[in-house]
């Protein structure tokens, strides 16, 4: 009767061993994910780490922890073909690298002198080519002539180079035409042509780079009243004139536009880098009316996107900036 007894407590106690084992093995396995979770690797289109959640989960794991996580892990570690240890993806690290830089790069964009922080942007620009010439067209644009200038000196400054030489050494076509000494007072419009030769019309070269904001706000409100249609149905395919007259005219729809392109999930890590600058140069200028605008054209408020699309510190700093230009009580 003793024997049984003890044999009895003897399976219980494996039992409970097991359903300790089960429950631990499936607790580590949770926390797995959520710290792949907390690195963005297991989602596209996530910006940024979770640091907080990060911290919470790795300061209590011991080795065997990190072990069972590199080896259930293999969207992060993959198996040493020749010796037994668990290897990060190159790749990967290249990408959170870059992703606990968000946070980083942001805060620094926002502690810099605007002047600094414009040249240096105009310089990034200038040196990754033609995917990039929008953001000197948005620089160009959306910068007062006082803001232009000073960006000028800072780039002067930084790189004893003038940057009208350095546009002009580099960008052809409009954007060599456009961004140049006069681009503080870049304006706009568009008279009858070709579509397709618009970018080649030294007409329309000479009224974007002369004229002043204003009139050339009229004379776009002149064109649709002449020829019954907005400017921009006529510039499908020219996509420099058409960013340039959003930036001019309705710079809070470019604005939302390029937030919305930044927070898809297929961005490239061009439009991606739109995310911070956005914020972070327009959080004291018109970011009430980006996020207004951002709220009509797609049916969510812009927090709300951030919310879905970043993590952690970088989330947090970059709804911070944009609550704190709209109305209290407003998301």
């Amino acid at each position: 009767m003793m024997e049984v007894k003890k044999d009895t407590i003897l399976v219980a106690s494996v039992k409970r061993r097991k359903k300790q084992t089960n429950k631990e093995g499936k607790t580590i396995m949770s926390s797995s994910d959520a710290l792949a979770k907390s690195f963005s690797v297991s989602h596209s289109g996530i910006f940024g780490v979770d640091e907080k959640s990060m911290l919470e989960i790795l300061v209590k794991w011991q080795p065997e922890q990190l072990s069972t996580f590199r080896n259930e892990t293999s969207r992060i570690f993959l198996k040493d073909e020749r010796f037994p240890f668990e290897k990060c993806e190159e790749f990967l690290l290249k990408f959170l690298k870059r992703e606990f830089k968000r946070f980083k790069d942001a805060v620094v964009q926002w502690t810099m002198h605007p002047w600094e922080r414009d040249a240096r942007m105009a310089r990034k620009a200038l040196k990754r080519g033609r995917q990039a010439y929008g953001l000197l067209i948005e620089l160009a644009c959306t910068r007062s002539s006082d803001e232009l200038l000073g960006a000028r000196r800072a780039y002067q400054s930084l790189y004893s180079e003038s940057i009208e030489e350095d546009v002009a050494s580099r960008v052809d076509g409009i954007e060599r035409q456009a961004i140049k000494l006069d681009t503080q007072k870049l304006e706009k419009a568009i008279s009858i042509g070709d579509k397709k030769q618009l970018i080649k019309d030294e007409e329309i070269v000479r009224i974007l780079t002369t004229r002043s904001k204003i009139h050339l706000i009229a004379v776009i409100k002149c064109y649709q009243e002449t020829f019954n249609k907005n400017i921009i149905e006529d510039l499908d395919e020219e996509s420099s004139l058409k960013d340039t007259i959003y930036c001019l005219c309705v710079p809070s729809q470019y604005f939302s536009k390029i937030l919305d392109s930044a927070m898809k999930a297929n961005a490239n890590k061009n439009e991606k880098e739109a995310l911070t600058r956005v914020i972070v140069t327009r959080a004291n200028v018109d970011m009430k009316d980006i996020a207004e605008e951002y709220d009509r054209q797609y049916k969510t408020p812009l927090t709300q996107k951030i919310e879905d699309v970043a993590l952690g510190n970088y989330k947090d700093f970059l709804v911070t900036l944009v609550q704190r230009a709209l109305p209290k009580g407003s998301d």
